[in-house]
């Protein structure tokens, strides 16, 4: 398996789980239940999730209009940009891939 399939892996895998404990955290405050702590949605975006987190944002209209935590998840996805466009552009430059 290439490096780019795990890498893609990993994403999707993380994406679903992420995008899984948003929906949780969604019902749980339609439903006044506990909730899922905010450091942990943007920690599951930060590991690779974030595609996922886009995602339901997008579909559940959760977490979209909240400050400080929507500043925060636009620099995490920010970051995760930029570090695969430099890997793309840069990081498989003569390592035989």
């Amino acid at each position: 398996m290439t490096v780019e399939r795990i890498v893609l892996l990993a994403v999707a895998v993380m994406s679903a789980f992420t995008f899984l404990v948003f929906a949780w955290d969604k019902r749980a405050a339609r439903r006044k239940g506990r909730r899922v702590p905010e450091r942990t949605l943007l920690l599951l975006a930060a590991a690779l999730g974030s595609p996922g987190a886009f995602l339901a944002q997008d579909l559940l209209r959760h977490k979209t209009r909240k400050e400080p935590f929507r500043t925060r998840f636009w620099l995490i996805a920010g970051v995760q940009i930029l570090m695969l466009l430099a890997w793309g552009l840069w990081g498989r430059r003569g390592s035989g891939l």
